[in-house]
């Protein structure tokens, strides 16, 4: 770190323990914390992001705080949520790649156990130990050892799913055979579910029954709710998804550009700003049959509906605040874990094999129990317009999501909507949260244990209007995901994707002026080109970055690891027995011979 940037740093703790003190004058008391994380959400999927879908209630969080234009995230689920606990970045806090993806020899190594190791503390536990009430619910994914589970991590009540993702209908369904079995925990231990639920309603009505049963504690409240909207497999309450028919009937072409219109028209993006270029694959919409359409439109559709129910049930936590006089003195940070998903399950025969075991696809039970839809990757690059790229890669639209912080108070007198250009970054989180709470963040060490110190800066200043920046325009941010790679500096970014997307080589943008990431400046801004590859050279070795092996493809990465991960420890003793009745056979049919040979 230069010095430039020590004392940039100086400066911007300093303004934010003055606006804290200025702020918390508004309060009764420290205030409510509530993180709420839809998974993957693409950059314009919220309405007051320039979506057609309706999200009333985080267009009202929208309205009444501050958007975060430029926001980044992990492309991946878990990744994003080990740094949105710890502040860490996720190669440190030992999240440096999932478990479905991760390289077999990338396995265990520092950094790579894909769940969060012993050197970091969670924002969790830092406001438990600070008088904070700490609940979560929903999607973990951080881990299921015990020392991983939430009340080894600063919860005091916890519902959580421990992997992936699984059905929004049925809670023992997966929705790929990636485990076991779905795993879900109540404080800690393994928990009694009911047969049937939907994901987003329960998710909520369980925050709802612990904020309910300590009423009458004094004490403030940090909720995580961690939801599957809009994990495959696309499921939502019928009378979500009738809300939306016939709206999708222009197609993804159509929906792309409005999308864009809309964000530049909210004031999120320059007026100016050229769509991202789509891939080769690209399927035009005019291209189809009008059954192929019908069906694309009901993907989406679905989509919309799964949504929206999401934002409705945020309504009732909304409503539960305002009727116990909570809301006023509440902070809410609505974010997704990573851009759209683009995948299809159904592409490899072995995912097409089990999946027709157990869903069907029909169109007129898509959203439904027993239905399994996805919005594949012409929806995704509409839902993450006008980003380039989606889930998994390094493009804005992988790693650019929508934030939201509203209920901080502001010395702001005029009613015009709050919007943030700068960089930000989900290891800002933290940071902010424990300004919130007037905590202070141990540092290196916590109770006699090494730990790494925060990654991010808190976003107080901004908010408030008293800074302009969140980093100085010196100061890098590095990023990397299964190869996939990119370097921030100022209002440039470096980056780098890997096959299908991407060409595996650098490239250069200002992603201020050109979010979608089209005009290539290596040409024409040579000196920065290099230096930015040093940095990240640099980046990625302080942050231990492991180099992918040669050939490295994520979708046989899958296949691998759970033929590794899942068909070995379900099949090793039938195949051992086979391989034992084989050999005995085959010892048997030699000696049999050879007694013939002999006779």
């Amino acid at each position: 770190m230069t010095m430039r940037q020590r004392l940039y740093n100086t400066c911007m703790a300093a303004l934010a323990a003055m606006l804290l003190v200025s702020s918390f004058s508004a309060w009764a008391k420290r205030p409510n914390l509530v993180v709420m994380l839809a998974d993957d959400w693409g950059y314009s999927d919220v309405g007051a992001f320039g979506s057609e879908i309706h999200t009333p209630h985080l267009n009202q969080l929208a309205q009444n705080g501050t958007r975060f234009s430029n926001f980044h995230v992990s492309a991946s689920c878990s990744p994003t949520r080990s740094m949105l606990l710890t502040g860490v970045d996720n190669h440190l806090n030992g999240v440096g790649n999932m478990r479905e993806t991760i390289p077999q020899s990338h396995v265990g190594r520092a950094g790579y156990l894909s769940v969060l190791n012993n050197r970091v503390v969670t924002v969790a536990t830092l406001l438990q130990d600070s008088g904070y009430r700490t609940y979560v619910a929903g999607k973990w994914h951080v881990g299921k050892e015990p020392h991983n589970l939430p009340p080894a991590r600063g919860f005091d009540r916890s519902l959580v799913m421990g992997d992936s993702g699984s059905d929004n209908w049925e809670t023992g369904k997966l929705y790929l055979d990636l485990t076991d079995k779905v795993y879900w925990y109540e404080n800690g231990q393994e928990a009694k579910m009911p047969k049937e639920f939907y994901s987003s309603e329960f998710y909520i009505s369980k925050t709802l029954d612990y904020l309910k049963t300590d009423a009458k504690s004094d004490k403030p409240f940090f909720a995580y709710v961690a939801f599957q909207a809009n994990h495959i497999p696309l499921q939502a309450p019928q009378e979500f998804i009738d809300k939306y028919k016939g709206k999708y009937d222009q197609g993804w072409d159509v929906l792309r550009q409005e999308r864009r219109n809309k964000a530049i028209e909210l004031g999120l993006l320059p007026a100016n700003t050229p769509m991202a270029a789509l891939p080769s694959t690209h399927i035009a919409w005019d291209s189809l049959s009008p059954a192929d359409k019908a069906y694309h439109a009901r993907r989406m559709e679905v989509y919309a509906a799964m949504a929206e129910a999401m934002d409705h049930h945020i309504g009732r936590l909304m409503a539960h605040l305002k009727e116990t006089g909570e809301y006023d003195n509440t902070v809410f940070v609505f974010l997704s874990d990573n851009g759209a998903e683009a995948s299809d399950p159904y592409a490899l025969a072995v995912g097409r094999w089990w999946l027709d075991q157990h869903y069907n696809r029909d169109i007129d039970k898509l959203g439904s129990k027993g239905a399994y839809s996805i919005i594949g990757p012409q929806w995704a690059s509409a839902a993450t317009s006008p980003l380039s790229t989606y889930k998994f890669y390094a493009g804005e639209g992988g790693i650019r999501v929508p934030l939201i912080i509203s209920g901080v108070p502001s010395k702001r007198k005029d009613d015009k909507p709050r919007i943030h250009h700068s960089l930000t970054h989900v290891n800002d989180i933290v940071p902010t949260l424990l300004d919130l709470a007037q905590v202070q963040h141990p540092g290196s060490s916590y109770k006699g244990q090494s730990i790494y110190p925060l990654s991010g800066h808190s976003l107080l200043p901004v908010i408030s209007g008293n800074a302009i920046r969140v980093r100085s325009p010196d100061e890098i941010l590095g990023y990397e995901l299964s190869g996939n790679s990119a370097l921030f500096k100022g209002d440039y970014k470096l980056v780098s994707n890997l096959a299908p997307v991407g060409d595996g080589k650098w490239h250069l943008y200002n992603i201020m002026t050109d979010p979608g990431e089209t005009k290539d400046l290596q040409l024409k801004l040579p000196e920065l080109f290099q230096s930015m590859q040093a940095d990240y050279a640099k980046w990625a070795k302080a942050n231990g970055v492991l180099t992918m092996p040669e050939g490295y493809d994520p979708i046989q990465q899958v296949i691998i690891n759970s033929l590794v991960f899942v068909y070995w420890p379900r099949y090793q003793w039938h195949l051992l027995g086979f391989v034992i009745l084989l050999t005995a056979g085959t010892a048997w049919a030699w000696r049999r011979r050879r007694a013939r040979r002999t006779a």
